[in-house]
């Protein structure tokens, strides 16, 4: 998440990501707590259980996953995009 999802926005955006949106598989946990590896890490090498994230208009996200779930997957609405400010970061978590 912390290094895809920079790819594709404008300089001028940022992602916030909200981490109660979802739960992740207990494997994470395990992997987190036996390599004492932080938040950030967990988040930039393993996306914490996220699989594919995409980046749509507000007012088609409910549409779309409809249409996800109708096929079998699994789909959330994880954070929102907003202005970035120069000094920010392009992803953060909430």
């Amino acid at each position: 998440l912390t290094e895809n999802i920079p790819r594709i926005l404008p300089q001028r955006c940022e992602a916030v990501i909200i981490q109660k949106t979802w739960t992740p598989p207990p494997i994470f946990k395990i992997i987190q707590d036996m390599g004492s590896v932080d938040d950030s890490e967990m988040f930039r090498v393993f996306n914490m259980g996220i699989g594919m994230a995409i980046i749509v208009p507000e007012k088609d996200s409910k549409e779309i996953i409809d249409h996800l779930k109708m096929l079998g997957e699994q789909a959330h609405i994880i954070g929102h995009i907003t202005y970035r400010e120069k000094e920010s970061p392009t992803v953060t978590f909430e």
